[in-house]
């Protein structure tokens, strides 16, 4: 079974798994975990970049251990009012200090429990206040800081450039702003790694206990400076690959023989050099034209695929039921679909003519080829409710044509010209047509509507042209027979086996969405209900497909119609790929184990991925497991091949190539770690189980995750002297305790009283293709209290702790931004933000700032201009005033406290983990 779907136990009884390594199991065998031979080596010191003016020795590791945490049964109480510092001891792996203060024979209770509940030790304990403070004294302030750490990366990596040019380097986190080079390992953004040192050894990868992961972005957003990737020729010929393995040419391919053959890192064979390819090597190996070469020089590049002689091209990748994926015309530029709901619902909520209005303003903004000054996509339209309307958009004609399909059983569309036709061919026609839309259906009565004949009649239309393509879902209505309700509460369901059937969806809309990918089509969801809707069902076809779900509860105040504007409009404009396949490659003696996000896995494996579109918005996990022995010399390199048609019609492969190092000394994996970065697998690996195990026992898999790598690290990777029952955590992995209680106490796997249904299913659809910064962000929001006397912005705690009754904060967490004004605040301050006199005078909820002439009008609106910048979606602005009923969503942000649906707190977690640590290594 596996580990993922076993059984939960109780939580300080971590006792070793017998899976060993396997795709689904989380947690590896931890047998062999009292064998240590020898010490670990000194700490080493990871390189900077050239051009960086930073010190060498603040990148130094160190351990972190908690001076109030130790003793294998003295368990940690606060000795005094006056907190105690932290200690870093020297120059050791750990943060450590000495005891100073416990009581004897406590007993352990579990780390959280169900809302409304509470456990016999809750009520003997004396509680907090408010769930800030641990319930067993633990110092919150004598704890890691994931502010403090992010600030120290900003500190050590602002502004400078990180060049990667040496395998294995330690990246900046990705929250940092920096300007990366491209000197032969593809940057951070498009790969980046759990661990920067694999374990060399299949024993020692058991015994590590840590994913070896990579979140792969292969479109991500390059930050200004950067330039865009380069542009390889391959000739005629087309590209230089292994003639084993099919891995592309990258600078870590071997020449030898003077250049006439080269050895492939991934499979160890050895490839003959095409000879229009050939070009002699230096004394040391390397070819004398490498620096000319992107694909010799670059750890990120494209080239244009060559095209075939006939009309079609050969299928790229199996995936979904299919046999084959669907042959496109040769010249078939993708195509744009717009399905729009036009029931009497949809129709008296104004989303008819948002929607038509809004694609109308966007008709010149669809996506292009870098230097087009025109789009070359094709564009149709389908309005449906009970029936199908489509609608003839040929040029010869002077007004288009409406064609009724009222048989949607079994669904076969007329072959009509004109139905996709290139937008500009007939720009003027759609816009008459979307014009025109909303007064042909004003008096509709029609309430009943269909879903997935719209999404099948969308998939139709685009086997018929032959070409890739989007379909963009305009609906309101909840669809007919949909008996799955979306916005129930999960009150009395917390934890049961089965609450894991709210995420699947119905058995018809999965084969909908394995006939999307299956032809290259992706699905983009914009939902504007205000009625419960089968959320897992409908946005199936997105979550596997590339696409996206949009959630819009009511279009009548202005910040929801100009959120869906701001969603759409960067919808339009965003990087795309179409009719996508995506390949792993992984060193020999490694292998791709699994594969987690907005994808479909064809019958290649989890190494082979096939996408209806990607974007630069979605990323993946990649989950790799040891197959034999590394070789340390060699290291590791890993290979993204991302073959997609671009908006012009073109085929062009993107490819990105990482090295890195690899040791038998499992102190180099654990100090090359980045917890953001385990925090963005774990992620996307538990809400992508989810939908067939129970969101209690993936909390508890978590949970014997984390103790047993702390047990492993304390056990082969420790360096520092510490007492026998001293917490300690690795240098960069301290904060990974409170990341994955974060995760742990999200409403995806802890639902509260009132949590709904659709905001459940609606958060793993965001979360499960969000890329590492905006995962971090997402489940550690940011808070900000706004900056008095002209100091600079800086972030506090997420906690009530950090709240001030006289300030005002804000906060954001990828969804949406947060003004909390506090009771006592300045009249002088409500004025010049808000414009009105006194704090009494605001109204809660979703709001815009006033535009006013003030220094620190003028900062908060350009900070949070910043905030909606590096976020995919746009986010709304609420406001909350301290002491109201809207107090009880901003207190969600609060992560580090108890949460409302009975998330532990994070010192009270941190101490249950440490209690479980020690018990499972005597």
């Amino acid at each position: 079974m596996s580990h993922w779907e076993s059984q939960p136990s109780a939580y300080w009884s971590c006792a070793p798994s017998s899976e060993g390594m396997g795709t689904g199991g989380l947690a590896r065998s931890m047998a062999g975990l009292h064998a240590s031979s020898s010490d670990p080596p000194s700490a080493l010191t990871p390189p900077l970049p050239a051009g960086s003016v930073a010190d060498a020795g603040r990148r130094e590791y160190q351990e972190w251990t908690d001076p109030c945490l130790s003793g294998p049964a003295q368990l940690p109480w606060r000795p005094s009012a006056v907190p105690l510092p932290l200690c870093p001891a020297g120059h050791s792996d750990s943060w450590a200090a000495d005891p100073h203060s416990s009581l004897q024979g406590l007993p352990c209770t579990g780390a959280d429990s169900p809302p409304g509940g509470s456990s016999d030790q809750d009520q003997a304990s004396p509680k907090p206040n408010s769930g800030t403070e641990s319930k067993y004294g633990l110092d919150p302030d004598l704890i890691p800081n994931v502010v403090q750490v992010l600030h120290d990366d900003e500190v050590l990596w602002g502004a400078q450039f990180f060049v990667t040019d040496t395998r294995g380097q330690l990246p900046p986190l990705s929250s940092t702003h920096c300007t990366v080079q491209d000197r032969g390992n593809a940057s951070p953004r498009f790969l980046r790694c759990t661990s920067y040192s694999f374990p060399s050894s299949p024993q020692a990868a058991l015994l590590s206990q840590l994913p070896l992961a990579a979140i792969v972005q292969p479109f991500a957003r390059l930050a200004r400076g950067e330039p865009p990737l380069p542009v390889s020729d391959t000739g005629l010929g087309g590209p230089v690959r292994c003639s084993s393995c099919g891995a592309h040419m990258n600078p870590f391919m071997d020449f030898q023989d003077c250049g006439q053959r080269f050895y492939c890192p991934f499979c160890a064979s050895l490839s003959e050099v095409p000879w229009q390819y050939y070009t002699h090597t230096d004394r040391s190996g390397r070819r004398v034209d490498w620096l000319s070469r992107a694909e010799l020089s670059r750890g990120s590049y494209e080239f244009l695929e060559p095209r075939s002689h006939g009309a079609t091209q050969e299928p790229r990748c199996s995936a979904g039921r299919e046999s084959a994926r669907v042959l496109h015309r040769e010249d078939g530029a993708p195509a744009f679909i717009f399905l729009i709901d036009v029931s009497v619902q949809a129709v008296q909520q104004g989303a008819v003519s948002l929607v038509c209005e809004e694609l109308r303003t966007l008709l010149d903004k669809l996506p292009r080829d870098t230097g087009m000054d025109e789009s070359a996509l094709s564009v149709g339209v389908v309005t449906y409710d009970r029936t199908l309307h489509l609608y003839s958009l040929s040029p010869t004609l002077s007004r288009p044509h409406m064609l009724v399909v009222t048989e949607t059983e079994d669904l076969e569309l007329p072959l009509v010209e004109g139905l996709l036709v290139p937008v500009k061919d007939c720009r003027d026609i759609v816009d008459s047509l979307l014009a025109q839309i909303p007064s042909l259906f004003a008096d509709t009565r029609e309430a009943v509507v269909i879903f997935e004949p719209a999404l099948q009649a969308g998939v139709q239309l685009l086997k018929d042209a032959g070409c890739p393509g989007k379909l963009l879902v305009f609906h309101t209505t909840p669809p007919a027979g949909d008996s799955r309700p979306g916005s129930r509460t999960d009150s009395g369901i917390f934890g049961a086996a089965k609450d894991k059937s709210v995420f699947q969806p119905r058995g018809s809309c999965v084969s909908v969405a394995e006939s999307c990918v299956a032809h290259g089509c992706s699905v983009d969801l914009f939902l504007f209900s205000q009625e419960p809707v089968g959320v897992a069902s409908l946005g199936h076809a997105s979550d596997i497909s590339g696409g996206g779900v949009y959630m819009y509860s009511s279009l009548q105040e202005e910040a929801d119609r100009e959120q869906f504007r701001m969603d759409l409009r960067r919808n339009f404009q965003r990087e795309i790929g179409f009719d996508a396949v995506m390949k792993i490659h992984v060193s020999k003696g490694l292998t791709v184990s699994g594969c987690f996000g907005p994808l479909s896995v064809g019958t290649g494996g989890p190494s082979e991925l096939a996408l209806g579109a990607i974007d630069s918005d979605k990323a993946f996990a990649v989950e790799f497991t040891h197959q034999g022995q590394l070789d340390p010399e060699r290291g590791v390199v890993i290979q993204c091949t991302l073959s997609y048609t671009a908006p012009s019609g073109q085929r062009r492969t993107r490819v990105h190539t990482l090295s890195l190092n690899c040791s038998c000394h499992l102190v180099d994996t654990f100090r090359n770690s980045q917890a953001e970065t385990l925090l963005a697998f774990y992620c996307k690996k538990v809400y992508s189980a989810v939908l067939h195990s129970s969101p209690l026992s993936l909390r508890d898999a978590l949970l014997s995750e984390l103790t047993r790598t702390l047990a492993s690290y304390r056990q082969h990777g420790s360096t520092s002297a510490v007492s026998a029952g001293q917490l300690v955590l690795p240098q960069f992995l301290k904060v990974l305790p409170v990341y994955l209680n974060c995760l742990r106490k999200s409403e995806v796997l802890l639902p509260g009283p009132h949590s709904a249904l659709s905001d459940r299913v609606y958060q793993r659809s965001l979360a499960v293709a969000m890329d590492t910064a905006e995962t971090a962000a997402h489940f550690y929001p940011r808070l900000l209290p706004l900056p008095v006397s002209g100091q600079p912005w800086s972030a506090v705690r997420c906690s009530q702790r950090s709240l001030a009754p006289d300030r005002v904060f804000l906060a954001e967490d990828g969804r949406g931004l947060f003004l909390w004004v506090g009771g006592c605040v300045p009249p002088q301050l409500v004025q010049s933000l808000f414009n009105v006199p006194s704090s009494r005078d605001l109204r809660c909820g979703a709001c815009s700032l006033p535009v006013l002439d003030t220094p620190l009008s003028r900062s908060v609106r350009g900070t949070i201009q910043t905030l909606q910048e590096h976020r995919a979606r746009h986010m709304k602005l609420f406001l909350v005033k301290q002491g109201d009923e809207s107090e009880a969503v901003f207190r969600r942000l609060l992560v580090e406290d108890r949460s409302p649906n009975g998330g532990a707190s994070y010192p009270d977690f941190l101490y249950h983990v440490h209690v479980s640590t020690l018990q499972l290594l005597t």
